[in-house]
């Protein structure tokens, strides 16, 4: 048999999935993450999952890995201390930055302006120019390129970048300058703006390849770590590393390249979505990932997601490939509160997070949750984790009922649903986000609901969105894992022209991107997938000529046959786009600023679980029956186990279905189908399909 092992890392639970390939059999383990060293938690869980399915880490074939290294060090300050050369009279460009302030009519006031990664002082400016075509305007001063290292290695920078003006056109400074730091900092590792981001704008390039800088020496000794720790406890297998646009890179090219890795995290569960989603045959949804401090939504049209060209880490915003998520404050450690001059309810941002964590928690929280609101209403056991934590009901309503107090609502239960019918609007606005902002309506789209609160408040969702049904995959709590180990290896080349519609061609813009493709292909093959095996497709950034920002727009390579319809096909791809996001077309000439190729690895071949049939009624699964409290009023609801349900099996509301890793609740006047793949599907019950009947024998 062939393993393949999923791991994501969260704040709380390091989640772990193995998959047998051959008949797509599923392990899962959670375990406590470990802050300090992810490493440690991550093979804590490998040995007890491997523990669990009867295995020796030995027959592991491959490891897939979704990391939060690099986010955290963003996030918590801790990256390295850089060190940044840059053309002279750029010195301020990470001072100047975006002439951009959040918030309304004086913002300005009290936004704390953020820190740049790397400081005025660690900054230095060489003398040497590069034009925006490509030509030399000043040769590169090396001498002057030496006295600013020295002063670096003085300071004691622990990483060091490099962006000069103009460096996509032409590196040839940038690399030199690279070579020079390799003799004057021989210990300390180098990224250049034209390796990190061949593109066009100098403060997008800046910014990002200093916070490719800022966070290369944790990513690199994390995956070295892992990788020993790895080989030390008898995996055999690679490691690959996912990267923020859903695709797997191997250990040694993220290390290089960690600023690729910012939403490593979330793009595994989108990943992952689509894989579930699919099994269920559908290709259009919306993500919702529910998790203990924030909420990760996103959208996936035939099932490929959304990808953005920017990445927004907490208050960094950086120019590089990832999925479109979205994300707001609305977890199930999200704190209710009664602010005094409103006296109206609020929940989040703040979290309870890990430690206490809710009140429910045994680590001694006081605080309302939404946790603990979920737990007063009765939609929670009184186990989690698979008996890790075990739930104070009492400790949950004595906190809650501080928010009926303050509001003056008549029952500790009100306060509960108003905390959860608050919560349920924050994250109905992130997914307003993904589709009715970006002009998509949320009625044409399925909901997949994940993470370990997702599947609780789905149902509620599915409602407010419209978007039907709602799925709920098999092992929500960990599937972040399983889009880890089903998602492909990807790598990408990318080019920045700048050239009027007029001035290009089929055949030169053609001749271009199949240079890119090959760049492109080339890192895969290092990586061992031979060319055949691997597929490329084609993008652009576009705009009206006059325009000051670009639209990503997909290109149709087969367009580009030599008979002239290539540049129409994207000019009018583009149209439509620009048609869909504002509203409206210009007849300004088109004009091309970036391409680029990505070249994606064969999917894996891991064969999907498909669940026994039982029928439509689940008596099977059924535990007991319980009082909860919803839509304003206590009812009894049947509670399920999750793993005695079958193909065919539907659950009527209210019901509350009860696993391992998660929870979910199906409100009055909804069912949930069981579909083969092991996904439930919940629609309003006079939308529900009849179950399909088993085929009886002949004769």
């Amino acid at each position: 048999m062939t393993y393949r092992l999923g791991v994501d890392v969260g704040g709380t639970f390091t989640d772990i999935l193995l998959i047998d390939e051959d008949t797509g059999e599923t392990h899962r383990a959670k375990t406590a993450s470990t802050p300090a060293d992810q490493s440690v938690g991550v093979l804590r869980g490998i040995e007890k999952v491997c523990s669990s399915a009867g295995i020796t880490m030995e027959e592991i074939a491959e490891v897939f890995h979704g990391t939060t290294v690099a986010t955290n060090a963003i996030l918590e300050n801790k990256g390295a201390r850089v060190g940044l050369v840059t053309t002279d009279g750029f010195r301020q460009v990470l001072q100047i930055a975006r002439s951009f302030v959040p918030g309304g009519l004086a913002g300005w006031i009290i936004w704390p302006k953020p820190e740049p990664l790397a400081a005025l002082e660690d900054t230095v400016e060489v003398r040497g120019r590069i034009g925006a075509d490509g030509s030399v305007v000043t040769e590169l001063d090396e001498d002057d390129v030496r006295r600013g290292l020295a002063h670096l290695r003085e300071a004691g920078v622990e990483a060091l970048s490099v962006s000069l003006i103009n460096s996509y056109a032409n590196p040839t400074h940038e690399r030199r300058i690279g070579e020079i730091a390799a003799e004057e900092l021989p210990d300390v590792p180098v990224s250049l703006s034209s390796t990190v981001l061949p593109e066009l704008r100098e403060y997008e390039r800046t910014i990002t390849t200093v916070a490719n800088a800022a966070v290369q020496p944790q990513v690199r000794r994390y995956v070295s770590n892992l990788e020993a720790q790895l080989r030390d406890g008898g995996v055999e297998g690679s490691l690959s590393i996912l990267r923020s646009d859903g695709g797997l890179v191997s250990g040694p090219v993220a290390a290089e390249n960690p600023v690729n890795l910012l939403l490593s995290g979330p793009a595994g569960g989108v990943t992952g979505a689509a894989w579930v989603a699919e099994q269920a045959g559908f290709r259009d949804f919306l993500t919702f990932d529910m998790g203990g401090t924030s909420t990760d939504v996103a959208l996936v049209q035939d099932s490929v997601p959304r990808i953005g060209r920017e990445t927004m880490v907490g208050d960094l915003k950086v120019r590089a490939t990832s999925v479109d998520v979205r994300t707001v404050g609305a977890g199930g450690g999200s704190i209710a509160h009664v602010p005094p001059l409103t006296q109206a309810l609020r929940v989040g941002p703040q979290s309870a997070g890990a430690a206490p964590g809710p009140a429910a928690y045994p680590g001694g929280g006081t605080e309302p949750t939404v946790t603990d609101a979920n737990v007063v209403l009765g939609y929670l056991p009184t186990q989690l984790a698979g008996g890790e934590i075990t739930l104070d009901r009492e400790a949950a309503r004595a906190a809650v009922a501080s928010i009926a107090e303050a509001t003056g609502l008549e029952s500790v239960e009100a306060a509960a649903a108003g905390i959860v019918d608050i919560v349920n609007e924050n994250m109905f606005g992130a997914l307003r986000l993904v589709s009715v902002q970006q002009g998509f309506d949320p009625r044409d789209f399925a909901l997949v609901a994940f993470g370990g609160a997702g599947p609780l408040h789905a149902n509620a969702l599915g409602r407010l969105t419209g978007s039907w049904p709602v799925i709920i995959p098999p092992s929500p709590g960990v599937l972040c894992a399983y889009g880890d180990a089903t998602t492909n290896a990807r790598d990408e080349s990318v080019r920045t022209l700048v050239r009027r519609f007029g001035d290009l061609t089929d055949d030169l813009l053609r001749t271009l991107l199949e240079e890119l493709a090959d760049a492109a292909r080339g890192t895969l093959v290092k990586d061992g997938i031979a060319e055949p095996d691997q597929d490329v497709v084609y993008a652009a950034d576009l705009r009206y000529h006059g325009q000051g920002f670009e639209i990503p727009v997909t290109i149709d390579i087969e367009a580009f046959d030599g008979a002239g319809a290539g540049l129409a096909s994207l000019r009018a791809s583009f149209d439509i786009e620009h048609e869909r996001l504002f509203s409206f077309v210009l007849d300004n000439e088109h004009e091309l600023v970036t391409v680029r190729a990505t070249a994606h690895g064969p999917r894996p071949s891991v064969t999907a679980a498909t669940l026994a049939d039982g029928g439509e009624d689940p008596v099977d699964a059924l535990l007991e029956r319980q009082p909860i409290w919803v839509q304003g009023a206590e009812v009894e609801a049947a509670i399920y186990d999750r793993t005695k349900l079958r193909t065919g099996n539907v659950v009527r509301g209210p019901a509350i279905v009860v696993e391992m890793d998660s929870t979910t609740l199906v409100l009055p006047d909804h069912a949930a189908t069981v579909h083969p793949s092991g996904s439930m599907l919940i629609r309003p019950l006079e939308s529900t399909p009849a179950p399909t009947p088993a085929p009886t024998p002949e004769g």
